[in-house]
């Protein structure tokens, strides 16, 4: 006897979907620490590659060498018997541990290469010395310390020159110039693409210091006239880190 059903009104079976494998502890005890997620995406079947650039980037962070990173790579696949990496495994943690290792090195990088000042990030750890220093000290940023900022504009654009590599000889002469006047403990930073600070004590000398600055960038001859002022430093060690930023762009 035939079914009243239509083959449009027979009901599907549905084959039950198998519970992806993991990671037996056994095999957890084999894994290098720190690269469970790759063999958790092995052993499930998953690409790896995701997993492998976090991994990489957390192990760089770490302090830990490339070498040792793709070893841990190697290891954690031997552990869940999945042969050797592949390339692409294995590129996606080379080029994820590569990249925070040049995000952390430009970080810590004390001198900008092309003008010698010292880099932003360099100045912003200074500033916050000088934050540290008022709190226990009981006393206010406001009243110690400023910034001297010196603005160089770009020239005319010439079709002969350089423009950014003689732009940055021109910075380098500003910054001369200045650590010529701010000669002591002061911090001589670059600041974005044209400005060049510097953190300095108030003194009851820091306004005829700044005048002579001025004076001596004159008899420059830069292509533009810097401009230069006295910044204040806000009372917040939070609204500096901002103010930095600004004066960076």
């Amino acid at each position: 006897m035939r079914s009243g059903l239509t083959p449009f009104s027979r009901r599907r079976v549905v084959e039950p979907r198998s519970p992806e494998r993991r990671l037996t502890e056994a095999e957890r005890r084999e894994v290098p620490l720190g690269y469970e997620a790759v063999a958790e995406a092995l052993v499930g079947g998953r690409s790896p590659v995701a997993a492998c650039s976090v991994v990489g980037r957390d192990l760089a962070c770490d302090g830990v060498s490339l070498g040792e990173t793709l070893s841990g790579l190697g290891a954690a696949y031997a552990a869940v018997r999945a042969g050797v990496p592949d390339f692409a495994a294995t590129e996606a943690m080379s080029v994820s541990w590569s990249e925070a290792t040049l995000e952390f090195l430009s970080e810590v990088t004390c001198e900008d290469p092309l003008t010698g000042l010292a880099s932003a990030p360099h100045l912003r750890t200074r500033i916050n010395e000088v934050y540290r220093g008022a709190e226990l000290a009981g006393t206010s940023v406001r009243r110690t310390h400023a910034l001297v900022v010196v603005d160089v504009p770009r020239g005319v654009p010439d079709e002969s020159a350089d423009l950014p590599f003689s732009h940055a000889l021109g910075l380098a002469a500003v910054a001369d110039v200045v650590r010529g006047v701010f000669a002591g403990d002061e911090t001589v930073a670059r600041l974005g693409a044209n400005r060049v600070a510097v953190l300095t004590r108030r003194t009851d000398t820091l306004g005829r210091d700044v005048a002579g600055v001025r004076a001596r960038l004159g008899r420059l001859g830069l292509a533009a006239e810097p401009r230069i002022w006295i910044e204040g430093l806000p009372g917040l060690r939070e609204l500096a880190t901002r103010l930095l930023s600004e004066l960076s762009s």
